[in-house]
């Protein structure tokens, strides 16, 4: 309810309130008197206009189209409606109105809209031809037309046109915006930042009530809203182009970081875009939540063109394969609309590898195949350019050869999971050093080749296993020592594979100083951030923990997985928890089989383990899988608690 105000200051309240852009208490109090005046001309202009300027356009609509009915003889007003539809995305609707306008004093403005309702439904070439009909001086026109050669690919010429609209009109945040997504498409990250910079400076300085990154310093504010001043600082594009390049860099704190820096919103404010980046970048943090955005925006109309593919993708990352085969089951018309050809063959063999490893690893070979001769024949045009010194083909073919190498990786990588899954970990060697032409610098690659000398080093038997191991240190350590002064950006297992590596060939020295390191920092972050959990040094003495069970040194082996839970608070979760009890129940299945007998000491010990965990696994899940029984969890069946319980009852009954 809003605030009762006195008679005769209503008018002058509310336009207060709008010349204050407090156009959400604006509505309140209009929506108040909307229902005593239900066909009031001055509340339905007025609201319709606060709806527009506070982003509800749905809302602002149904206001407009009310007007239109009481006063048809008012263009402006179908104007306005036309607009309103149009920003939310009701195209057909639109154009269907803006037809009605005949009057010559809008007549430049409906042709404009025209245009980018167009635009919208991504007729370009009838957007080109309204835009023909307008006045091509125009600030709108020109920077309608760069939009448009942008959609068509004509990235370098959109770019010269930004650029003299941003000469002529100086700084426009719009204008600005789209001069940095020209470098980005060009893959010119630098020059695109650079810009980016420029448009939350100036809007800092500018806006500072938008409380840009406040949220990144964990300080609490309100939603700003989706307000008509938010749009002209441009912040929500620029911030996520910047979480977009970081995103490609690879570097994902900070484009993690880009999007909380944003101005402040609630969840349901949140723009497609935005919430298509906040689904991605946080996967590897919380999978289900990023799952059930990407699916929400799939039933938007519209969303972005990459949630489609980006949510395949992901349910094969994550081995949801039924679910992406039912997706793209339902949304046929969107394979072909949104998929890329090589995409569609991707997930195609991706798919068909689960009920038939075969034929999936032959559609892999074909893809691969293919590549391979584009690679080989870009090597050629790299190699004649350079020899009649033509800089700028070299520099354009060497981003191609670039580009057909990053599609060449996954399907290399996909056909080796296929002998990984079987753990013919020979044939994978096989498979890569097939590719080690065009690989052997690529960093996935050289990961994946350690990966696998590494597990030929622990399944091997005693003859040629330190020469693997050695190999396989050979391939970890250029990674480590890349980012070791931030050793905690370096993956968990990468660390402890080679801090195996280097104990098994007699480098404890070597061990003891990574895990010395590993350590140091994660202290430095518990000073830091005392709130954040950091499971590298965990994972490293989980892996050697577990490796010294496989090889049947239980006593060791156990103490050492005891050890790396320790802290249990900021320790154990869904995954540590996953690999810890695997050696707590090879530990119970040997018991029961009487293989081994263990110390008084080490049965005292493991005991507080499973009570530890059984106090602080309360509220930690036991699986991330998207079809975990929520019943069971609600219950306390499906928590580390729960499990804890039971494996410390059946360890006691085997004393």
């Amino acid at each position: 309810m809003a605030t009762l105000i006195p008679e005769g200051q209503v008018t002058s309240s509310i336009y207060s309130m709008i010349k204050e852009k407090q156009y959400q208490d604006a509505i309140l109090l209009l929506e108040e008197y909307r229902q005593s005046f239900t066909k009031s001309r001055a509340v339905l202009s007025l609201l319709g206009y606060c709806y527009y300027a506070h982003g509800v356009f749905a809302s602002a609509s149904e206001c407009y189209a009310e007007l239109t009915k009481l006063y048809p003889e008012v263009d402006l007003y179908q104007l306005y409606h036309a607009q309103a539809l149009y920003k939310s995305c009701q195209y057909d609707e639109a154009m269907d109105v803006v037809r009605l306008i005949d009057s010559p004093e809008l007549a430049p403005s409906a042709v404009k809209l025209k245009a980018a309702i167009k635009y919208g439904q991504e007729d370009f070439a009838a957007s080109r031809g309204f835009l023909e009909e307008c006045q091509q001086t125009d600030f709108d026109t020109m920077n309608n037309e760069a939009c448009v050669l942008f959609a068509e690919g004509e990235t370098k010429k959109a770019l010269d046109k930004f650029f003299e609209l941003f000469q002529i009109n100086g700084f426009k945040a719009d204008v600005v915006y789209n001069i940095a997504l020209c470098h980005y498409s060009l893959k010119q990250y630098p020059v695109a930042l650079k810009f980016i910079a420029d448009i939350i400076e100036r809007g800092i300085r500018e806006h500072p009530e938008l409380n840009v990154g406040m949220a990144t310093e964990g300080i609490e504010v309100q939603s700003v809203g989706n307000t008509q001043t938010l749009a002209e600082t441009a912040f929500i594009e620029a911030f996520n182009l910047k979480a977009a390049i970081e995103f490609q860099l690879k570097n994902m704190q900070q484009a993690q970081e880009a999007l909380t820096d944003m101005p402040p919103r609630n969840e349901e404010e949140l723009d497609s875009v935005t919430l298509h980046n906040v689904a991605l970048i946080g996967m590897d943090k919380d999978a289900n939540s990023g799952f059930e955005k990407l699916q929400f925006l799939l039933q938007q109309n519209p969303c972005p063109p990459e949630t489609f593919g980006n949510l395949l993708l992901l349910y094969c990352k994550y081995e949801h394969y039924d679910l992406a085969a039912d997706i793209m089951a339902e949304n046929f018309d969107l394979t072909y609309k949104l998929l890329t050809p090589f995409v569609y063959d991707y997930l195609d063999a991706t798919i068909t590898r689960q009920t038939s490893p075969e034929e999936g690893f032959r559609k892999f070979d074909q893809m691969g195949e293919a590549h391979t001769e584009t690679l080989r024949k870009l090597t050629k045009q790299v190699q004649r350019a350079r020899h009649h010194n033509d800089d700028e083909e070299v520099k354009k073919t060497v981003n191609e050869y670039d580009e057909a190498l990053e599609t060449y990786i996954p399907v290399i990588m996909a056909q080796a999971k296929i002998y990984w899954d079987l753990k013919n970990y020979t044939q994978v060697e096989k498979i890569f050093r097939k590719s080690v032409e065009f690989c052997n610098e690529h960093d996935t690659w050289k990961l994946n080749v350690a990966h696998v000398l590494f597990m030929q080093s622990v399944t091997s038997q005693a003859v040629g296993q330190e020469l693997k191991y050695k190999e396989a240190i050979g391939f970890y350590e250029p990674i480590v020592k890349k980012s070791y002064d931030n050793i905690l950006d370096v993956s968990p297992i990468v660390l402890a594979n080679l801090c195996v590596a280097y104990i098994m060939t007699s480098e404890n020295e070597q061990a003891e100083e990574l895990m010395r390191k590993i350590e140091k920092e994660e202290e430095n972050i518990a000073y830091d951030e005392p709130d954040r959990k950091v499971f590298h040094l965990c994972i490293v003495n989980l892996v050697i923990g577990t490796l010294y069970c496989a090889k049947g040194n239980f006593q060791f082996g156990i103490s050492r997985v005891i050890k790396s839970l320790e802290p249990f608070n900021k320790k154990l979760g869904t995954e540590t928890w996953f690999y810890a009890k695997r050696c707590f129940c090879a530990l119970i299945e040997n018991m029961a089989k009487h293989i081994i007998q263990i110390q008084d000491n080490v049965s005292d010990d493991i005991v507080e383990f499973f009570e530890h965990a059984e106090l602080h696994g309360r509220n930690i899940q036991t699986s991330d899988e998207l079809s975990l029984n929520k019943e069971a969890f609600q219950e306390g069946r499906a928590t580390v608690t729960y499990e804890a319980r039971l494996l410390k009852s059946v360890f006691l009954r085997l004393l």
